[in-house]
C-alpha cells in the first residue's frame, strides 16, 4: 500500500529543452532516417554508434522536444561528439537542415544542461581566452618560455598532463610554435592598391589565426593591394564569434558580432573578406543570428550580404597581377577543403581555381577529401580521441596523394593537420593559399624540405 506522502510528494520535471528556440518539430520531420548521412559522418565513422550520427541525434532531439527523453548527461554526450562540420547537410538527399537542428541544440543544451566541473572549467577557460587576442597574449609570453626553456619537453616526458585532464593536454599539445609577430599588429588602418583602386575592401584579421600564424594576414594584404584592392582593417576589431557560435553560447556570440559590426560600421568598404572559413560562415549568418534584436537585426543583414571568403572573392573579379612559378619543377599540392568552407559555405572550385593560375602548379585530391580533420572549432580539445583518430586519418590520405605542400585555408585545420604531420614524422609545409599566391606574386621561390619534394 502506498504511504502517503509517497501519493502526495511531487514529481521532478524531467531535464527538457525551453521555450527559447528549440529544434524546429518541422526540420526534425523532414528527415526520413534514410541512412546517407553516416558514411560521411566523421563522428559516426570513427565512434560507429547510431546515437553519435546525424540521424540518431535527430531521433534524440525529437525524444527531447516530446519529453520521451530526458537531457541528461547521457543524452548531451552524443550532441556533444557532433563535429558541427556539415557534411551531411550536403550529403541529405531531403534537404534536411542538420546545421540549424544542432546548432539550437547547442544553445539548449548550455542553457538547461548542468556540466560537470572539470566540463565547465575547460569550457571557462576556452571561452574567456581564445576570442580575445589581448588576452591570449598575455598568455603566450608565459607560454613561449615554456617552449623555448625546454620546459614542454619536460612536461611531455613525464606524461601527467593527460591523466590530469585530457582536454587540458590536448590544448597543450595543439600549442604551435611562438613567434615574435605574435605580439604585434604592424598593419595600418589602410593600405592602398597598387595601381589603379578596383574596389575598397574591410579585411577581418581573425583572433587566433593572427596570433598562431600572422603570416596569413600580411600576404592576405599584399595579395589583395597587389590585385587593385584598397584594403581596411579596422583597429578595433575584436573576434567574429565563430568559435562560441558553433558550442551554443550565444549571448557571448551576439556581443561578439555586435562588435564587429560597430568596428566596421564607418569602413566604407564594398566586402568585408575574410582568410578563415569558419569565421566566414559565422559572419555570413550574422543576419540570423541577431535576427531578434532590433537595434541589430538591419544592420546584421547588411553586414553579412558584404562578407566574402577571400578566395570566392578573387576567384569573382580576377587575378591582375603576374604569377611567377614557385620552383623550377611542377609543384604538387593537395588542396585541404575546409569543413566550413566546403559544406558551409559551398566552396570548393574557386581556391582550386586560384591554386592553378600559378605557374607549375599541379594539384592533386585526397581520399575522403570533404571529410573533417578533427578540428572543428575547439572539438580537438573538447573531443581529444576522436579528434586524434580524425587528424591521423586526414593528415595519412593528404601525404599519400604525394604533394609537396599542403594547402589549407582555416586556422584551426593548420594546427590539427601540422601537429598530425609532426606524431607521423613528416614535414610537408602547410601554407593558405594566400600564402602561395603572394610567394608567386612576389616571385619568392617555395624553398622545400628535402623530405617534402618529390622524387625523381
Amino acid at each position: 500500500m502506498l504511504q502517503p506522502d509517497a501519493v502526495t510528494a511531487p514529481v521532478s520535471p524531467q531535464p527538457t529543452f525551453d521555450g527559447t528556440h528549440p529544434p524546429d518539430p518541422k526540420l526534425i520531420d523532414s528527415c526520413v532516417h534514410c541512412g546517407f548521412c553516416l558514411s560521411t559522418c566523421p563522428s559516426y565513422r570513427v565512434i560507429g554508434k547510431e546515437t553519435d550520427s546525424p540521424r540518431g541525434r535527430i531521433y534524440l532531439m525529437d525524444g527531447v522536444n516530446e519529453g520521451q527523453i530526458p537531457l541528461s548527461p547521457a543524452t548531451v554526450q552524443h550532441f556533444d561528439s557532433c563535429l558541427g562540420c556539415l557534411a551531411c547537410v550536403t550529403t541529405c538527399p531531403s534537404g534536411v537542415q542538420y546545421d540549424k537542428l544542432i546548432e539550437a541544440t547547442r544553445q539548449q543544451v548550455e542553457r538547461n544542461h548542468p556540466r560537470s566541473l572539470p566540463d565547465r572549467l575547460i569550457r571557462q577557460l576556452i571561452f574567456s581566452l581564445f576570442p580575445y587576442p589581448q588576452r591570449l597574449r598575455v598568455l603566450l609570453r608565459p607560454m613561449g618560455l615554456y617552449q623555448k626553456t625546454g620546459l614542454q619537453r619536460l612536461v611531455r616526458s613525464l606524461g601527467f598532463l593527460p591523466r590530469l585532464s585530457p582536454q587540458l593536454a590536448a590544448m597543450e599539445a595543439m600549442l604551435p610554435p611562438i613567434t615574435p609577430q605574435a605580439f604585434q599588429d604592424p598593419i595600418p588602418e589602410l593600405i592602398p592598391a597598387q595601381g589603379e583602386q578596383r574596389y575598397r575592401v574591410g579585411l577581418l584579421l581573425g583572433c587566433v589565426q593572427r596570433l598562431f600564424n600572422p603570416e596569413v594576414k600580411e600576404a592576405t594584404v599584399r595579395v589583395l593591394t597587389a590585385n587593385g584592392c584598397t584594403v581596411v582593417v579596422p583597429q578595433t576589431q575584436g573576434c567574429c564569434g565563430a568559435l562560441t557560435h558553433h558550442q551554443g553560447q550565444e549571448d557571448q556570440t551576439k556581443t561578439l558580432a555586435r562588435q564587429l559590426i560597430d568596428s566596421f560600421a564607418a569602413a566604407g568598404v564594398d566586402y568585408i573578406l575574410v582568410n578563415a572559413s569558419g569565421c566566414g560562415h559565422t559572419l555570413k549568418e550574422y543576419g540570423s543570428i541577431l535576427a531578434d534584436d532590433p537595434a541589430y537585426r538591419e544592420r546584421a543583414k547588411d553586414f553579412a550580404a558584404k562578407v566574402r571568403d577571400v578566395q570566392e572573392f578573387l576567384a569573382t573579379v580576377g587575378l591582375t597581377a603576374k604569377l611567377s612559378l614557385l620552383q623550377a619543377e611542377p609543384l604538387a599540392i593537395a588542396y585541404q577543403d575546409a569543413c566550413h568552407m566546403i559544406h558551409g559555405q559551398k566552396i570548393s572550385f574557386q581556391p582550386r581555381q586560384l591554386l592553378r593560375q600559378i605557374p607549375g602548379v599541379k594539384l592533386r585530391e585526397s581520399v575522403d577529401a570533404a571529410l573533417c580533420c578533427g578540428s572543428a572549432g575547439v572539438y580537438n580539445i573538447l573531443q581529444p580521441e576522436v579528434a586524434h583518430e580524425l587528424g591521423q586519418q586526414k593528415v595519412q590520405n593528404l601525404t599519400n596523394t604525394g604533394a609537396a605542400v599542403i594547402a589549407s585555408a582555416n586556422i584551426g585545420c593548420f594546427v590539427q593537420i601540422s601537429r598530425h604531420l609532426q606524431l607521423q614524422g613528416k614535414t610537408v609545409p602547410v601554407l593558405h593559399p594566400m600564402q602561395l599566391l603572394d610567394f608567386a606574386i612576389r616571385g619568392i621561390p617555395l624553398n622545400l624540405p628535402d623530405s617534402s619534394k618529390p622524387e625523381p
